[in-house]
C-alpha cells in the first residue's frame, strides 16, 4: 500500500476527469481504495427507500470517491495546486508545500 499524502480536511483541487477544476474540502480519505470523498465534488444521485431517519425517502444526492491521482493539494500561499514534501524539524515530521516551502 503507497502512502498517501493527502488527508482528512485538506482543501484540495481536481486536476483530472469530468469535475476538473472543482474544488473542495477532504471528507474521508480511503486507503485501501486509493480514493478520497471530496465535499461537493462528483456528486451521485441515489434513490433511498423511506425508513425512520428518512421518513420521506426519494432521491438524495451525495459525494462518491474520486481517486487520489486525480486530486491535487491547494497550497494556502499561492492558491495553486502543489506537490508534498516531509521535512524533519526536531523530532518531529512536517508535510511541507513543494512551492511556497511552507508547512501545511
Amino acid at each position: 500500500m503507497t502512502k498517501l499524502k493527502i488527508k482528512t480536511g485538506d482543501n484540495v483541487r481536481v486536476i483530472a476527469g469530468d469535475h476538473k477544476g472543482s474544488e473542495g474540502k477532504v471528507l474521508r480519505v480511503l486507503r485501501e481504495k486509493n480514493k478520497a470523498i471530496v465535499e461537493g465534488v462528483n456528486m451521485v444521485s441515489k434513490h433511498v427507500k423511506p425508513s425512520a431517519t428518512n421518513p420521506q425517502g426519494g432521491i438524495v444526492k451525495k459525494e462518491a470517491a474520486i481517486h487520489i491521482s486525480n486530486i491535487a493539494l491547494v497550497d494556502p500561499k499561492t492558491n495553486g495546486v502543489t506537490k508534498v514534501a516531509y521535512k524533519v524539524e526536531g523530532d518531529k515530521k512536517v508535510r511541507v508545500s513543494k512551492k511556497s516551502n511552507q508547512a501545511l
